[in-house]
């Protein structure tokens, strides 16, 4: 048993010999084999190097490259032996202890850049020699013109020993002449390429000047030409090329023959078609990756009158859930079907597939009329994903969302475009997934609109644009201001005055409802102390108090205790002027730990108010372990009171719920107040304190100190 290499180095040069063997059979050069592996060691280092480096630098693969040229492995079989190489072997001998995948993809990158350094190295080694060649076939102009007497040796070498095809016609076209390398390019005899005639070679990809400049030429009204341009060879293949031809003149200037020299590119355009396909398509799935997609997309969008287009993007839901528990390995299979049942869906003219990253796929559909098309479209793919995928003997169940765009071209750039359909892709997700949605342009404005305000809320805190209005609470016994809730509101430079309910959610979603949430509470407190110092001993037996919102991710929040007793010690305001204010809904299953910054509030002083009671599917019973002081009813209790007479249902239900606070030592808040009617059934039902528009708005500080000095001396 043959022992393998222990060390890095051993390891490197194990793959410097493999390489060596692989290559050296189709290498040109003088060296030896042993020699030629020498030459290829520092080579195979700097590729280890660049695989294991902290800072991937992909273009060590095109010095690489380069060097090839440079050490005459310039046979088309060298490069793709060494490619082949690389891709075996260099992971497995240079990778190290680095992570598989990684590595693997570190090496695709070098050898594309391996292959595009050698492709340039290659074609600026024939560019110089084609550059030579045609200057010393220049220079012999006169001698062609001459019969090529005084230099024929010099030229014939030139000519019979030049590694591109050279070839000579008359100005008819009928070819007088050509070298060893053209027959080899063409795969015939040179009997057969001198009686041929230069127009006979025409191709379907034939550039539309081409002939134009032929004739121009023939004509002496040009010296020469460049073209890329398709031969036909006897075999059936294409051979392309790089061609130029020149005119040659006579003793007296006169127009007389035309030198063709051409460098075979075949080799050079499938490899650039290669590295072109690798650059435009998804390595998994083999399907058009993003950047080729929105080629696509732009033309359809930017399409002439008339024309329409239709997108429906994808995106598979629960697919995460797949990566977590069957790890990426079947994540990449299910991704691989998905894509093959989409590929099956979009098989008409005008359609196509792409995958745009991790599971988002795009279907786009063009034409005069894409209406119908692109719903029915949505509707295949929807279907294709109907059947289980079974992957390592699991059945897989796939849903996806799809947000579908429909409309004429020219109205939309791309970027608009893709956002609407990602817009109401998720829309189509929030609904519950497993479905397709047609995009609203409504709803996109709302969106773009919320996503606008979500990137503005870190900034807005810092530049001062919230405010905080207060409405009055009052004693429904002696009509006295007992205090007032604070809201926040928020001054838009845009929007103008924004209510809590355009931000509160968006802040409580990005986690700045913590912070935002403590400087509500710094600038409530501060303004209750300012109050209570305005109204002085006329409030002494009702001090006024001050009711502040928490949200849920407040209550989670670990410093909530220790900001709040900061708050109240730096204003130098006592507990009992701070009323907090938690919605049902957040304290229903709420467990003790939940519950214990709450309870050492209360312990403190301050008052804790269930709010929004009676719109969850509270159990009143949980009500005895709950820290709250005060039951707060929801507005919906008071709209059945504005007609008289009012519900009795709803007044046995707010009777009952008072009977029950007050047994359990808790005062009753009732919202949305906004009639004499109600307030004066809300005060006979036993209701403590209430607030609504009858009493006041939510306004500034000011406004509540004069109600509050009014019933003071009133």
């Amino acid at each position: 048993m043959i022992a393998e290499p222990d060390g890095p180095e051993d390891r490197l040069r194990r793959f410097a010999t493999i390489w060596s063997r692989a290559v050296f059979p189709v290498t040109t050069t003088s060296s030896t084999r042993p020699e030629f592996e020498e030459q290829l060691l520092p080579l195979a280092r700097r590729l280890s190097e660049a695989l294991r480096a902290r800072s991937f630098d992909a273009d060590q693969g095109r010095v690489v490259g380069a060097a090839l040229v440079d050490a005459h492995c310039t046979d088309p079989e060298a490069l793709s032996r060494t490619l082949d190489c690389v891709d075996a072997y260099l992971v497995l001998y240079c990778g190290g202890d680095g992570d598989p995948e990684d590595l693997r993809a570190r090496s695709a990158r070098l050898q594309h850049a391996m292959a595009a350094g050698y492709a340039q190295a290659l074609r600026e080694r024939t560019l110089a020699e084609q550059e030579a060649i045609a200057q010393a076939a220049l220079r012999a102009q006169g001698v062609v013109a001459q019969a090529l007497h005084a230099s024929e040796a010099r030229f014939r070498a030139v000519f019979e020993g030049a590694a591109i095809g050279i070839g000579i016609a008359d100005l008819d076209g009928n070819v007088l002449q050509v070298n060893r390398a053209l027959t080899r390019m063409f795969g015939v005899s040179e009997q057969t390429l001198r009686g041929r005639n230069v127009t006979r070679w025409t191709h379907p990809d034939d550039a539309p000047q081409l002939w134009r400049l032929y004739q121009e030429l023939i004509r002496g009204e040009r010296e020469h030409y460049h073209v890329e341009k398709a031969f036909h060879r006897p075999d059936g293949t294409v051979l392309w090329t790089n061609l130029t031809v020149s005119l040659l003149r006579d003793a007296d200037g006169n127009p007389q023959y035309q030198l063709a020299l051409m460098e075979d590119t075949t080799e050079r355009r499938l490899l650039n078609l290669r590295l072109r396909y690798e650059a435009t398509h998804d390595a998994l799935t083999g399907l058009p990756n993003r950047s080729f997609f929105f080629e696509r997309l732009e033309k359809a969008v930017n399409a002439g009158p008339g024309q329409r287009f239709g997108l429906c993007y994808l995106d598979l839901d629960g697919f995460k859930a797949v990566n977590d528990s069957l790890g990426h390995a079947a994540g990449d299979r299910l991704l691989v079907e998905v894509a093959d049942r989409l590929q099956a869906c979009a098989t008409a003219p005008g359609e196509m597939v792409a995958r745009l990253g991790g599971d988002e796929f795009v279907a786009l559909t063009t034409g005069p009329d894409t209406r119908q098309a692109v719903d029915e479209l949505a509707t295949r793919i929807m279907n294709a994903l109907l059947a289980p995928v079974s992957i390592d003997g699991r059945e897989l169940t796939v849903r996806g969302s799809i947000g579908v765009v429909e409309g004429p071209a020219g109205e939309r750039s791309p970027a608009e475009v893709l956002r609407s359909a990602d817009i109401t892709m998720y829309r189509a997700k929030s609904a519950g997934g497993n479905r397709f949605e047609l995009a609203d342009p409504e709803a996109d404005a709302r969106t773009i609109t919320r996503h606008g305000l979500t990137t503005a809320l870190p900034t807005a805190l810092d530049r001062g644009e919230f405010f905080i209005e207060y409405q009055p609470l009052v004693h429904l016994g002696d009509g006295s201001v007992r205090g007032a809730e604070a809201l926040v509101r928020w001054l838009h430079p845009q929007h103008g005055v924004l209510g809590p309910d355009r931000f509160i959610p968006l802040a409580e979603h990005t986690g700045l409802i913590v912070p935002l949430g403590r400087w509500v509470l710094e600038q409530s407190v501060r303004q209750a102390r300012e109050w209570r110092e305005r109204c002085g001993a006329d409030a002494a037996s009702a001090p006024l108090r001050i009711n502040v919102n928490l949200s849920p991710c407040q209550l989670t929040d670990p410093g909530l205790v220790r900001d709040t007793v900061e708050i109240l010690e730096r204003a130098g305001v006592e507990p009992d002027a701070l009323c907090l204010e938690v919605t049902e809904s957040a304290l229903i299953g709420a467990d003790d730990d939940l519950l214990k910054p709450l309870r050492r509030l209360a312990d403190m002083g301050v008052d804790i108010a269930l709010d929004d009671f009676g719109t969850g599917y509270s159990n009143l019973a949980n009500l005895r372990r709950l820290p709250v002081s005060i039951l707060k009813l929801d507005r919906s209790f008071t709209r059945g009171m504005q007609q008289f007479p009012a519900d009795p249902v709803d007044l046995k239900i707010v009777e009952g719920i008072v009977s029950l606070a007050h047994s359990l030592d808790l005062a009753v808040t009732v919202e949305g107040v906004e009639t004499g009617a109600q307030a004066e059934q809300l005060k006979v039902l036993g209701c403590d304190t209430a607030q609504g528009w009858y009493y006041a708005r939510p306004g500034p500080p000011e406004r509540l100190h004069e109600l509050a000095l009014v019933d003071a001396t009133g």
